[in-house]
């Protein structure tokens, strides 16, 4: 059974040749596709790093592998691949969300007037440092 966030069969058979090969010495590595289900989950659900449950490996090494593949462009070269397989079976949602709470404020919009109720009933602009005194 496969979970909500993780790789179906497929989807593995796509992206585990564009994987690098690991070296032979050194510590068992843990699963590829254990750790790419754990990218997909950190990125799917916004948990920090050292929450991810147990199952996609010790935090440190999603991470880490997260960090290399970055860096080398071996996650560059996963999205377009499967960007490109997406567009080839017509599966591609473009659709874009930009969250308002990373969205940064222009450096004037601090200082921007504001409307204010006046005594006599209607509207008038009054800055901030007014309003203050």
């Amino acid at each position: 059974m496969v979970r909500r966030h993780e790789l179906t069969d497929e989807q593995w058979q796509v992206i585990q040749p564009l994987l690098p090969v690991s070296g032979a010495k050194g510590r068992p590595r843990v699963d590829d596709r254990r750790v790419v289900n754990g990218m997909l989950f950190k990125a799917k659900t916004g948990v920090a790093w050292r929450d991810l449950p147990e199952r996609y490996g010790p935090w440190t090494t999603v991470y880490n592998r997260f960090w290399r593949w970055s860096r080398t462009g071996t996650l560059s070269a996963l999205v377009a691949q499967v960007r490109v397989i997406a567009e080839a079976i017509d599966e591609l949602d473009r659709e874009v969300s930009v969250d308002s709470g990373i969205v940064r404020a222009h450096q004037h919009a601090a200082g921007a007037r504001r409307m204010t109720a006046s005594p006599t009933g209607g509207c008038t602009l009054v800055r901030r440092a007014q309003r203050a005194r």
